[in-house]
């Protein structure tokens, strides 16, 4: 059984007005909707407006011919997906050729075959239609992504809590539309401030969704207890936090092997003390008042989420007057310039270690350093910073 083609708008372009009127016919006869142009230039002034499914095009033509017309049709970003046949007398086959390679989906040699013509057509524009049907998704895939990607915005912090005698700022670059890392900061109650940083495992939308899993778990479960004040010491709320928060992870969906490195502190305001759990995440750094790393604060146990009653430690230690706690996310010593060479912790340690005026300036500089790093290559993994500042 023939299958006849979905009616298509169709521009035959040909100086001879016989050749013209002939394709005209037989593709009228099948349904489609035809227009000519007697030579190129009359062509790209038809295609400019309305919307067209294929062009037949002669070779050989006055004032603008086939060739000049291809190219000219492939350099536009609204005409190059318009599928282009050919037509060619078989004299012309070195020139067929060349335009085949130019961007030509195909081409029809003279004398015109009904049959050929047929087949030839239906199938430019079967292809025409799977690559509109690709476009489609695609541009429904980037609007659904664009969606999410407003929507984690929604889950960071609008603004970041303003605590006297401190400056907490943040940066947050995702490598794709959507990422896995996040950070919080948030006033409790008692007077303490949270502090939360965290990594999910992999990229794009499934991480993405885990970021806000961790994230509201951390808020929700985590921030409950931190805000009772009922007599737990920091270290007692912080570790409830994170313990909570890794078995319903690993209990809940241990079966997607999704987990997260992730850092969370309860800051005193009054002392400068600062409890944490820091479960696999990069080593936080603390900045001397003179500049300089003071001191680095390892993991306190494993990534969060991977086996659930996994046993997580606390450490404490005291923000002093001029120094400066900086997360971080490997996204910054991991960032990988055009060589493939990383940026690396030294030249992290470097950046963070010279003086700056202001923890946002401080996050800034290594910002633009992973941005100058990189030299405009795509960023392999999310960078998220995290800072506070003690006056």
């Amino acid at each position: 059984m023939t299958v006849t083609p979905q009616p298509a708008h169709v521009l035959v372009v040909d100086d001879v007005e016989a050749n013209r009127d002939l394709l005209a016919r037989r593709l009228q006869r099948q349904g489609h909707v035809v227009e000519q142009a007697e030579h190129g230039q009359q062509a790209l002034d038809q295609l400019a407006h309305g919307s067209w499914d294929l062009v037949l095009l002669d070779v050989m033509m006055p004032v603008l011919d086939g060739i000049e017309t291809l190219t000219a049709m492939k350099a536009s970003d609204a005409l190059r997906h318009i599928p282009v046949i050919m037509n060619s007398a078989n004299t012309e086959m070195e020139t067929v050729v060349k335009c085949i390679e130019l961007g030509a989906d195909d081409y029809l040699p003279k004398p015109f075959d009904p049959v050929l013509l047929r087949a030839r057509v239906g199938s430019s524009l079967e292809k025409k239609r799977l690559r509109d049907a690709e476009q489609r998704r695609s541009a429904s895939m980037k609007k659904d992504l664009e969606v999410g990607a407003r929507i984690q915005r929604d889950f960071l912090p609008e603004s970041l809590p303003s605590v006297p005698g401190y400056e907490i700022a943040a940066r947050f670059e995702p490598a794709r539309e959507v990422g896995g890392d996040f950070y919080d900061a948030f006033r409790l109650p008692d007077g303490a401030v949270a502090l939360v940083l965290g990594d999910v495992c992999d990229k794009g939308v499934g991480a993405a969704l885990f970021m806000a899993l961790f994230r509201s778990l951390i808020r929700a479960v985590g921030g409950s207890q931190l805000e009772t004040g009922s007599g737990l010491s920091l270290e007692q709320r912080v570790l409830h936090a994170v313990t909570v928060t890794n078995d319903y992870i690993a209990n809940t969906h241990g079966r997607t092997n999704m987990f997260a490195t992730l850092f969370v502190g309860a800051l005193n305001p009054v002392s400068g003390q600062i409890a944490y759990v820091n479960g696999g995440h990069e080593p936080p750094r603390v900045l001397g008042a003179e500049g300089g790393v003071r001191l680095l604060l390892p993991p306190t146990g494993p990534a969060v989420g991977m086996l659930p009653e996994i046993p997580f430690t606390t450490g404490r230690f005291t923000l002093g007057p001029g120094e400066t706690l900086v997360i971080l996310t490997d996204g910054v010593t991991e960032s990988r310039a055009p060589s493939g060479a990383l940026l690396g912790d030294d030249a992290t340690d470097a950046l963070l270690a010279a003086r700056a005026d202001s923890a946002d300036r401080l996050l800034q500089r290594v910002l633009d350093a992973v941005h100058l790093h990189a030299a405009g290559e795509a960023p392999a993994d999310d960078v998220t910073l995290l800072a506070v500042r003690r006056a």
